[in-house]
């Protein structure tokens, strides 16, 4: 064998350990996204991991490596489906920050594909403690910081007592939320959020 063909010192190069997987991120990409996918089509209880792997175009054996069972791995997703990405807003009125939180959690929630997977995975976290206590966390997690940003926001500005507590806020804006767009299922236009707001804001106030 040619100096070219070794490594230093002479000896052979070393290669990647045999059976090594590369996890490649754009099939776990597409993992995620056919699971979202899956979710929304046939729900937790009916989605299964050889659906999954069809769906995201990979061999079941791409799913396995990355997650061991459905459980896992639509666990390890649920912030994503909680709400992440949420922004916290600033309008300079406590008013305007809800109107436009409402807004915006209204406009994630009407999404075709979170209309069907945030029931579902609900009604799944009812049998489910793990999947019950992820759902929490991801929640608390996602809308907890943004009510005590709105709470905090409020209080410089004079309009809340200092000290206020956020919990009460991120109960008076996912409550209606929930029940009109994902229980009643019903549009809420401009009007009904502007009544929104102003109730939730004479709350928090009083």
């Amino acid at each position: 064998m040619s100096t070219d063909a070794r490594g230093a010192g002479g000896s052979a190069p070393r290669r990647a350990p045999a059976g090594a997987a590369v996890l490649r991120e754009d099939k776990t990409e597409a993992i995620r996204a056919a699971v979202f996918a899956e979710l929304a089509a046939v729900g937790y209880g009916r989605m299964s991991m050889e659906g999954i792997a069809r769906r995201a175009g990979v061999g079941k054996a791409a799913v396995y490596r990355r997650w061991r069972s459905k459980l896992p791995l639509v666990l390890d997703l649920v912030p994503a489906v909680a709400a992440g990405g949420l922004p916290v807003p600033d309008t300079g009125t406590l008013r305007g920050d809800v109107r436009e939180l409402l807004e915006v959690a209204a406009r994630a929630l009407s999404h075709p594909m979170a209309a069907q997977i945030v029931p579902d995975l609900l009604a799944e976290a009812a049998r489910s403690p793990e999947m019950a206590e992820a759902l929490r966390r991801a929640l608390r997690e996602a809308y907890g910081g943004i009510a005590e940003a709105v709470v905090r926001q409020a209080e410089a500005r004079g309009e809340l007592p200092p000290a206020t507590d956020p919990e009460p806020a991120l109960a008076l804006l996912a409550g209606p939320l929930y029940w009109h767009v994902s229980v009643m299922r019903a549009p809420l236009p401009p009007p009904t959020l502007d009544h929104f707001a102003r109730s939730i804001t004479a709350a928090l106030q009083a």
